[in-house]
Formats: structure tokens, C-alpha cells, sequence
């Protein structure tokens, strides 16, 4: 048994002994805390504290000062700032999934340490690190760079390099009162105005980062803190959109500097979804400090703890939910911590309060980028197909997995797609096991959420790259009924594609929908009532109305079921008289088909025509 596991293990099986702050309204959520940890009586009350419910939720909101200002309810994650200082690692990098809290917490970092003209102090009474009068001493005590890649997602690497050139002119003008000083040098001076106003050399930027950082040490007489958020979203971005190397070379040469070689800098934090590769973007960078999701450290501080989550759900008199909101939103283990996905919950919560239909739904689906699970399904070979139908049928992987990975490596080994599933949100480890010097783990999809985003982004490429003529095919054997035919193509679709066993009759109903979808003349009409029942499907053409089906799906366990199941779907269409509508439109050839699946086998019956075949 490895180490993870016995850690892991030995974690579930320790009663939680929670006690609840005294006056609990009087914090953001999350005011739980371990009995172990230091002085918890030290936390002292605020008058900010009204009914934490009335709160509006931050849905979308980054901005800490914001946040804090504008009375949105949050969960306490300034402790961050206690474990940070206590660290004294100079270049920490956290990776953690998209839209699970990095920026919000960057811009919590930048609040608490840079210095400014009016002072953030008060942005943090009442929350938890004020408890530790020896940590508020840094606040407001550092001069911050503070940088965002986000910004430089685009189609192509000029446009990309001209927004990196647009955020570090933005970032010089935030501090350009450096220019009033005479601690700068002239020289130094020049250089700053060139990057400022985007008049600088190419190499001039490469250094713009380690300038800054020299510039403002002299001026504070502090060094300076540098804090780096999604720095691989334009890396994830040139990997998908073909110039990965270029972007690779800008990222390096500009942050190496600043990171590695930069005598004023004090600490630097830096967030992503993968870690640095040490040899592709900052070689020789000794002094790099990664917490993945299998690290312990730091991992109650992105997203929400079970205990954060209770306290939620309390404050908005949500208990009742807990059940369906866990079974969407939880499942993420960021070290021996379980988390729930907190862009997900808050646009879940908003739902609740608002009295949709519909709360739980794939939110971060919405926002995060699944390309990679596209190409994961558009490329993959035989194994991996089937790895992937596991997945979705419930059934854990068991895979090694490889801290290093990065966009660039993705293509080199089929296995490391699993470790960039991991990392990036898709998959949670459930358990692992050591033979020798490698390690393997067992991982599974987290929750509903993600299972949705691996069954919608098939169906979807059902429809966008399967070939069309074999699709027509498809089509015109519906239309004129021809089974055998229609046998035939369903089952090499069935074989060379990926399936979900779990959703048996829904799996199959998309699946033959998205076949014989967006073809021009012809309309696809589904679940509809008709006669004396609702219909599967009918496919049917717009205006010529000289040709339509009817299609009914039937799904067995077994083989030998096969035969009678057409034949029972047969029945159903004509004791229902599914064709009514379809008469009353005036269809002069209404072709009826039974369709029966087991697995990755398909029959077929129409008129007596009956095949089998797999």
C-alpha cells in the first residue's frame, strides 16, 4: 500500500472535531476551525456580521477590495496569507482547475501585501488572519507586481504577444509614480516610459518583469513581491491553436529573469492548471516550490471544504439540498482535503434562492475550456477509447500518473492525457498503489457535473466529425427501411466510437439522433406524441412529404433478447398508431422501424426483414 493510500485511509477514519466560532455571522463563511489549530479564541468579533443569507452571492467577482467592500458573502481563505509567510519558499506555484478561487485569492494576497496611499488594513478585520496580530504586521508592507495571463488567449501568437505588451505597459502605469523618484536612475527611467507607452524592443520586454521589480525595490528600499495568475492559459491556448513553441519562448524569456535571477525579488506566487516544466519554460529555476492536487499543503484554501460547505448551506437554510448539491459539485480530493467545486456551488445556490426549475446544472462546463476532451476523444486509439467508456460507465481507471506533464508532452505518451485530466479537473484519484518505484492510481470522474461534460462533448462530435457520407448512408436506409443495411452501419459506428452504457436507452436515442441530424430537406422530431403514445423518433422530410420513419429503441442485457425486443418495438408502433401525425400531414411512405441495442450490438426489424449482427 502506498503512502497516498494509508494517508488516506488514516484520514477517513479520524471523526472530525469541529467547533464553531462564537458568533458565526460575524465572519465570512467558512468560520470553522480545527480544535488543534493555534489560539482559535483569538478570532474577534465584527460588527460586519448581519444574517450572512442576505448577502449577495460573488458569482464572477475576483476582486477581493470588491468583494469585501460591496459586503459579498465569501468564504474565509486569508489563513492562506499565515501558511504563505510561514513557507518562506520563494517561487510557489499553485495548480488547481479552473474557476476553483486562484484569482480571487491572488487578488487577496495582492490587498494584503502591497503597500498603498490608503491603507487595505481594514479589508481584513474580523477575518481570520487578524487573529494573528504577528502576520498583520506585513500587511500593507511590500510593493506588488501583479500580472494576469488571461488576457492573452488569442487566435494567434501576434495578437497574444501584443496583449502580453499591452498588460506590462498596464502594470507600469499602475506604478509609474516611480518616475517622481530620485532613487531611479535616469537610464532606468527611459526604459520604464518605453515599456509604458509600447514603444519598447522585443528584448526590452523579455526584462520589462526584473526592471520593474529593480525599480521598485529602490524606491520602497523593499523587494518586491510578484504574483503571476494563469500563467498556461496562453500556453493551453497556443497548444490548441498551433504555435505552442513560440508562446513557450515568450514565457520563458520573459519570466525567467524576474524568477530566477532577480535580486529583489522577496517571493513570487504563481497559479495555473499544470505545474512548470522546469526544462521547457524556466531552466534551472532551483528555487521553485509546485503544490499540485496530490499535495496536502495549502489544499483547504481553493474551493469549498465540507465544513465550509455546511456552514453554507446553514446560512442559506439550503440543508435539504446537501444530498443533490454533493452528488453534482463534490468529489474533488486536493491532497487529503475533499472539495466541492465553488463556481459551480454559488451559480447553484443563486438557483436555489431564485426558485428555478432547474438549480444543478453543468455550470462549469460553461466556462472552462474541454478541448482537451474533445481531442482526447477525436484522437484516441483502441485503448484509451476504452479507458474513456470505463469512465463513463462507472468503472475506475487504473493508470500511473505524471507530475510533469505539460501541454507540449501531451502528445508524446497516450498515457499522459490521464495525468491532464487529473490536474485540470476531469478525474480524482480514489486510490493508488506502489510496485517498485512506480506508482499506480485508481481514478474515477468526480461527480454529475464532469460526467455530463464527457457524454455532451461526444454527442457533439457525433455531429461534427463523422464522415458525411457514411452518415447519408445512414439516412436513406431509415428512409426506405432498409434493415440489413442499417445494421450494418450502426454497428461500425457502435464499435468505432465511445459509448455510455449507464444512460442504455438515452445513450442509444442520441446516438441515432446525432446520426441522422442536420441534413438539409429532412427534419429530426423527437419524443413527441402521436396516436395513443409518445414516439422515440421520426425522421421525416420538410416539404416533399413523400417519405418519413418511425423509429423505436429498445435496449436488452442479453443477446438472445435481441429478436423479440425489434419485434416488440414493432408492436408498440402500430398499437399505439404512432404514425397518425404523420398520416394527417398527408406522408405517402411511412417506413416503421424496431431497433434493439445490447451493448455495442445493434438489430434491426422493418417489414420482416431481420438481421443480426455485431
Amino acid at each position: 500500500m502506498c503512502l497516498c493510500t494509508m494517508l488516506l485511509k488514516y484520514a477517513l477514519s479520524i471523526p472530525p472535531t469541529f467547533k464553531k466560532a462564537t458568533n458565526p455571522v460575524a465572519f465570512s463563511a467558512g468560520t470553522w476551525y480545527n480544535n488543534n489549530n493555534k489560539d482559535p479564541g483569538k478570532i474577534a468579533e465584527t460588527s460586519r456580521g448581519e444574517n450572512m443569507k442576505h448577502k449577495p452571492l460573488p458569482i464572477g467577482v475576483e476582486d477581493f477590495k470588491r468583494l469585501v467592500d460591496n459586503e459579498y458573502y465569501f468564504v474565509d481563505k486569508t489563513l492562506m496569507i499565515k501558511d504563505l509567510l510561514e513557507n518562506k519558499e520563494t517561487v510557489n506555484l499553485f495548480t488547481r482547475p479552473r474557476r476553483f478561487g486562484k484569482t480571487l485569492n491572488m487578488s487577496m494576497l495582492q490587498r494584503f501585501f502591497e503597500a498603498t496611499e490608503k491603507s487595505n488594513a481594514y479589508l481584513f478585520d474580523g477575518l481570520k488572519i487578524a487573529a494573528y496580530p504577528e502576520y498583520m504586521a506585513y500587511q500593507g508592507q511590500y510593493p506588488v507586481i501583479s500580472i494576469s495571463l488571461k488576457s492573452m488567449k488569442r487566435a494567434s501568437y501576434q495578437e497574444a504577444y501584443f496583449e502580453y505588451v499591452k498588460l506590462l505597459s498596464d502594470e507600469f502605469e499602475r506604478h509609474e509614480t516611480i518616475l517622481q523618484s530620485d532613487a531611479v536612475s535616469e537610464e532606468d527611467k527611459l526604459e520604464f516610459q518605453k515599456i509604458k507607452k509600447r514603444i519598447a524592443e522585443p528584448k526590452e520586454y523579455n526584462s520589462a518583469v526584473k526592471l520593474l521589480s529593480k525599480c521598485l525595490q529602490k524606491v520602497y528600499q523593499k523587494n518586491v513581491i510578484i504574483l503571476i495568475d494563469e500563467y498556461d492559459v496562453p500556453l493551453e491556448n497556443a497548444y490548441h491553436e498551433g504555435f505552442y513553441d513560440d508562446m513557450t519562448n515568450l514565457i520563458r524569456s520573459c519570466f525567467e529573469s524576474a524568477l530566477k535571477t532577480n535580486p529583489s525579488l522577496e517571493f513570487a506566487v504563481l497559479t495555473g492548471c499544470l505545474r512548470v516544466s522546469r526544462e521547457s519554460i524556466f531552466t534551472g529555476l532551483n528555487n521553485l516550490k509546485t503544490y499540485s492536487i496530490t499535495k496536502n499543503k495549502f489544499s483547504q484554501y481553493f474551493g469549498f471544504t465540507q465544513e465550509e460547505m455546511k456552514e453554507i448551506l446553514q446560512n442559506f437554510s439550503l440543508e435539504q439540498y446537501a444530498g443533490t448539491i454533493a452528488k453534482w459539485y463534490d468529489g474533488y480530493r486536493f491532497g487529503l482535503t475533499e472539495i466541492y467545486n465553488p463556481w459551480s456551488v454559488l451559480n447553484c445556490i443563486d438557483s436555489y434562492l431564485q426558485n428555478d426549475m432547474v438549480a444543478c446544472e453543468p455550470y462549469w462546463s460553461n466556462t472552462s475550456s474541454n478541448r482537451i476532451v474533445k481531442r482526447l476523444i477525436e484522437e484516441s486509439n483502441e485503448r484509451t477509447k476504452s479507458m474513456v467508456e470505463e469512465l463513463i460507465n462507472g468503472t475506475p481507471i487504473h493508470t500511473q500518473i505524471f507530475e510533469d506533464v505539460t501541454y507540449g508532452t501531451i502528445d508524446v505518451n497516450q498515457d499522459y492525457i490521464w495525468s491532464f485530466l487529473l490536474f485540470t479537473g476531469y478525474l480524482k484519484i480514489i486510490s493508488c498503489e506502489t510496485f517498485g518505484d512506480e506508482t499506480y492510481y485508481d481514478m474515477v470522474i468526480p461527480n454529475v457535473e464532469i460526467k455530463s461534460i464527457y457524454k455532451n462533448t461526444i454527442r457533439s462530435w457525433f455531429i461534427d466529425h463523422i464522415n458525411r457520407d457514411s452518415r447519408t448512408d445512414i439516412l436513406e436506409s431509415v428512409i426506405h427501411a432498409d434493415a440489413e443495411k442499417l445494421e450494418d452501419l450502426l454497428c461500425t459506428w457502435l464499435t468505432n466510437t465511445i459509448s455510455c452504457f449507464d444512460e442504455q436507452e438515452n445513450y442509444y436515442h442520441g446516438f441515432v439522433t446525432g446520426l441522422v441530424s442536420g441534413f438539409n430537406g429532412y427534419m429530426v422530431v423527437s419524443n413527441r406524441e402521436s396516436g395513443n403514445g409518445r414516439f422515440d423518433l421520426v425522421v421525416k422530410q420538410r416539404s416533399r412529404w413523400h417519405h418519413a420513419a418511425i423509429l423505436e429503441f429498445k435496449v436488452v442485457e442479453k443477446y438472445n433478447q435481441m429478436t423479440k425486443a425489434c419485434e416488440d418495438a414493432l408492436r408498440q408502433i402500430e398499437e399505439k398508431d404512432y404514425e397518425a401525425s404523420l398520416r394527417d400531414e398527408q406522408y405517402e411512405n411511412i417506413a416503421k422501424l424496431g431497433i434493439c441495442f445490447c451493448q455495442k450490438r445493434c438489430r434491426v426489424k422493418s417489414g420482416g426483414v431481420d438481421h443480426f449482427k455485431y
